[in-house]
């Protein structure tokens, strides 16, 4: 029997990394807010790798920060190894890693989310959304509870229909052995969402007092602390290491010995999986001139054995998985706490959405996360952040939040995901990003506080912080670009002669002679010329110096690509009508129904001859 169990203006179903920040967001921006969750003890799971952060990764987490998320100051307070990766290449590839204490984390997000105002926390299931007229009113629990909403927020990651596959044993579950969620997909595919069915995976955990470490490479942290968040001090604590192994030539023979009881390789597996996170017999088969593939183990927390065998994802039987963890070196002893396993899921293909993250066939249904077709924690947590905007946003009235490609990583993503046909979970790259060097890791906070201060996420003292730093950072800039140097100036020529650095030819101020590769801002410091500068002033200053031509260029381009995204698309455009379209281009067009010129050009299927007939048609329509 169904009951009038509550009233509230936004509700999130699941509370994954997804949900957490919907849920945050929706709250700080004054909304009554309903987080439902299949189990209060697995919010904010890690149920696959433990750790934050990596290549474009690193760049969500900072802007998730920027515009008030919660994803960086958690990591922050549960990581328990932080370093920076790809240091020998430029900024725009650089990034954050954080290992995290997966049970931290979680105690730290749960605080965090019942601390909340506006927000109340609830387990349940949600089975059933009540649609009237194409706009959501209400969600419905499997107890029978009625919780009437203006906005609904889906962030159910893999849980949908979630069927857990090791060899031949197959059950019904969600991530680490939950509850799935058996009856919701019915109610969107009811109401006019299609779905579709993706995989995923993960590998064995295994008891680190089972390890011989002394066969393996060490990869410890850095030494100096460092933070994802903006906002969060900077506190030297215990780094744990990770340890870096190989597979062998008998791990492959194993493989292939057993790959005719490989779920992926006998028709078990129905769903896609990700091409950048394969399994690892999937490597093996794919990758057969390979000797050897690197395998990551790293801690699960402070206080646990556990540990994760990162590369190892695998549907393989229990008793194939143990032969492989035996064959690698180091782990010839071996115990498994937790069998790797595949996981088969419904998702909603996002084509179906606007790039708001808001359906397109029910107003008020937001979708976020793995749902949307997505993998990887930082991605979901990124959605997460703009779907529960802009529920907000709709229920508040007001205009959506939609950051372009050449504002944000989380832009790209979006615009990604709307856009192009995802036939496989989506993973977010650098190369993805044709501005990235304009959207590094460093400069988010620069690229986005002012976004999250005009819709209400940061507060006074952030703000007041940010204001603070561009101050800081526009007097130091001046005084880099005012001063200058002469050949007369025997100081600087002996510290260039030192520096084995090309002598002045003529007067030059510091900022070009800081754009010289052997010349950095901490010379500046050690040879007392300036006094010693906050860290991420001088790595704003040294960036914006060495890669000012580069930033020009991309700038230029941003120009050209604002030009097309200015130039808008009627909503009201009937397709039929525009004459010379490609039947491919007509299709994709009607069901993505792009609104600029520079979306449109993004859909897969649309070409550029298309999209000039489309530019003549618009402009005869406005001629006329």
């Amino acid at each position: 029997m169904i009951y009038q169990a509550g009233n509230y203006e936004v509700v999130v179903i699941g509370a994954g990394h997804a949900g957490c920040e919907a849920a945050l967001a929706s709250a700080r921006m004054g909304c009554k807010t309903l987080l439902c969750t299949l189990s209060m003890e697995h919010i904010a799971l890690m149920p696959c790798n433990p750790s934050i952060g990596g290549p474009a990764k690193a760049q969500l987490v900072r802007e998730i920060d920027a515009l008030g998320g919660e994803m960086a100051i958690n990591i922050d307070k549960a990581q328990i190894q932080m370093r920076i990766i790809n240091t020998g290449k430029g900024p725009a590839v650089q990034a954050l890693r954080a290992q995290a204490d997966k049970q931290e984390y979680y105690r730290e997000m749960l605080k965090i989310l019942l601390a909340q105002p506006n927000l109340d926390v609830l387990m349940a299931e949600i089975e059933d959304l009540e649609i009237t007229q194409d706009r959501v009113g209400a969600v419905i629990t499997k107890t029978g509870a009625r919780f009437k909403c203006q906005a609904v927020v889906i962030t159910s990651g893999t849980y949908l229909k979630g069927r857990i596959i090791i060899g031949d044993v197959i059950y019904d579950g969600g991530p680490g052995n939950q509850f799935p969620a058996q009856k919701l997909s019915a109610s969107l595919l009811n109401n006019g969402i299609e779905l579709g069915r993706f995989k995923t995976g993960t590998p064995p955990r295994i008891n680190r007092r089972s390890v011989d470490f002394s066969k393996m490479t060490e990869q410890p942290g850095d030494e100096r602390p460092l933070t994802f968040s903006f906002i969060s001090p900077r506190i030297n604590r215990p780094q744990l290491s990770c340890w870096l192994t190989h597979s062998t030539a008998q791990t492959h023979q194993i493989v292939m010995d057993n790959i005719d009881r490989a779920p992926m390789f006998t028709g078990v597996i129905k769903g896609r999986g990700p091409r950048y996170c394969p399994s690892f017999e999937d490597k093996v088969v794919r990758f057969s001139h390979k000797d050897a593939h690197q395998l990551f183990v790293e801690p699960e927390g402070r206080h646990t054995d556990e540990m994760y065998v990162q590369g190892l994802n695998t549907s393989l039987p229990e008793d194939v998985q143990m032969a492989v963890l035996k064959s690698i070196p180091g782990l010839e002893n071996v115990r498994i706490m937790r069998t790797g396993y595949a996981i088969e899921y419904d998702y909603v293909p996002p084509a179906q959405l606007k790039l708001s993250l808001e359906t397109k066939a029910i107003e008020g249904l937001f979708t976020a996360g793995q749902i949307n077709g997505t993998s990887g924690y930082e991605e979901a947590a990124a959605q997460g952040l703009v779907a529960g905007i802009n529920a907000a946003l709709k229920v508040q009235e007001k205009e959506a939040l939609v950051l372009k490609r050449n504002e944000a990583f989380i832009g790209v993503l979006i615009d990604d995901l709307v856009n192009k046909d995802i036939d496989e979970p989506y993973r977010l790259l650098t190369s993805r990003a044709e501005y990235r060097l304009l959207l590094r890791q460093d400069n988010a906070d620069i690229r986005l506080t002012a976004k999250g201060r005009e819709i209400g996420l940061v507060d006074d003292r952030r703000w007041q912080d940010f204001n603070s730093k561009m101050e800081t950072l526009e007097k130091t800039k001046t005084l880099f670009q005012q001063n200058t140097f002469t050949p007369a100036d025997l100081e600087a020529t002996a510290f260039l002669k030192e520096k084995g650095s090309a002598p002045l030819k003529d007067r030059l101020s510091w900022w070009d002679l800081l754009k010289r590769p052997e010349i950095g801002v901490s010379d500046f410091e050690n040879m007392n010329w300036i006094n010693v500068l906050d860290e991420d002033i001088a790595e704003q200053i040294q960036i914006q110096s060495k890669y000012q031509g580069y930033i020009a260029k991309q700038q230029e381009q941003v120009k050209k690509f604002e030009k097309m995204e200015n130039r808008r698309i009627p909503v009201e455009i009937d397709y039929d009508e525009v004459y010379g379209l490609a039947n491919e281009a007509r299709q994709r067009l009607k069901e993505v129904r792009p609104t600029s010129m520079g979306q449109a050009s993004r859909i897969t299927g649309v070409n550029p001859a298309d999209i000039n007939v489309l530019y003549i048609y618009l402009e005869k329509k406005r001629r006329n």
